[in-house]
């Protein structure tokens, strides 16, 4: 029997690199549905070693982190800077295809 790996290892591999990661959050930002975002967010969060780990080194309050990157989660801007920066990204704007 052929034994498979599990994915969520790979991705997490990936996303560890700050240009995977960045591709993965706009590729994110493309669906309709702005939940996609926050998964993609988590991902990297789990990536990075996980919610405890990034909100010491984001400086967010752990339980609140893990309220933000819930499926009902909202992050404020400041938060979501703070998260990133932490994950060593940033975000930037451009403006929309005609």
């Amino acid at each position: 029997m052929r034994k498979f790996r599990n994915y969520k290892e790979d991705l997490f591999k990936d996303l560890k690199d700050p240009e995977y990661a960045a591709a993965y959050l706009n590729a994110a930002l493309e669906d309709e549905d702005p939940k996609v975002f926050l998964i993609a967010l988590k991902d990297i969060a789990d990536a990075n070693g996980g919610v405890a780990t990034l909100a010491k080194k984001s400086g967010l309050n752990r339980e609140n982190l893990y309220r933000t990157l819930s499926q009902r989660g909202n992050p404020r801007l400041q938060s979501l800077m703070a998260i990133l920066q932490a994950c060593k990204l940033d975000i930037s704007i451009r403006p929309t295809a005609a």
